[in-house]
């Protein structure tokens, strides 16, 4: 398992698997799979869920233990408005956002770009919102083992907003608390932090 690799280079038989699987639902739902605009969909699918999931094949911990580093810095570090794309597990359609992370350093801080990193692993999964927040907070506390670590996501559902309910304008939040997020004051400055506009 490569600890993040993009996945631009597709297995050609589980590609071929994965589009003969498709090509039958474009023939299930009543279209043409010969029709000149549909003769490389099932390809496209394949190759673009293969890239959708490609978390499967990483190892975020790997990530973040591949750039640790001893530093005696101690208080908060936050990398706000991540973009994360995902995919609903219950009706494979995306959801999308951002996600805000923090976490105080114990002895070791990461590379900054680690993180966004380790939020693409976990997104590029079937998923639920809840799930995800939780599978960051927990990777980042166990592997860094933080003075504490702090997650919010927030991300529209496309399974809400393009069927059943079809809400547009709902947006999801979920948060998880680890170690001195616990304490409402230091939660609040992250909460804070996270909603200011500082440039």
């Amino acid at each position: 398992m490569a600890p993040y690799r993009n996945l631009e280079e597709y297995n050609i038989e589980i590609t071929n698997e994965v589009k003969d699987h498709f090509s039958k639902i474009v023939d299930d739902i009543g279209e043409d799979v010969t029709r000149e605009g549909l003769i490389k969909t099932p390809e496209r699918a394949a190759k673009a869920m293969l890239f959708l999931t490609q978390g499967y094949k990483q190892n975020a911990e790997e990530i973040l233990k591949g750039a640790m580093f001893a530093e005696e810095y101690d208080d908060m570090v936050i990398i706000k408005d991540i973009e994360l794309y995902s995919l609903c597990e219950h009706h494979m359609l995306p959801f999308f956002g951002k996600a805000h992370v923090a976490y105080i350093p114990n002895g070791h801080i990461v590379g900054l770009s680690k993180i966004p990193r380790v939020v693409d692993v976990f997104a590029r999964r079937l998923q639920v919102q809840e799930r995800l927040t939780h599978d960051i907070l927990e990777c980042i506390n166990s592997t860094l083992k933080p003075k504490g670590v702090a997650v919010v996501i927030e991300a529209s559902h496309m399974c809400m907003m393009m069927r059943g309910v079809q809400k547009q304008n709902s947006v999801t939040t979920t948060s998880g608390f680890r170690g001195q997020f616990e304490k409402i004051e230091t939660r609040n400055e992250f909460l804070k932090l996270i909603s200011a506009d500082l440039s």
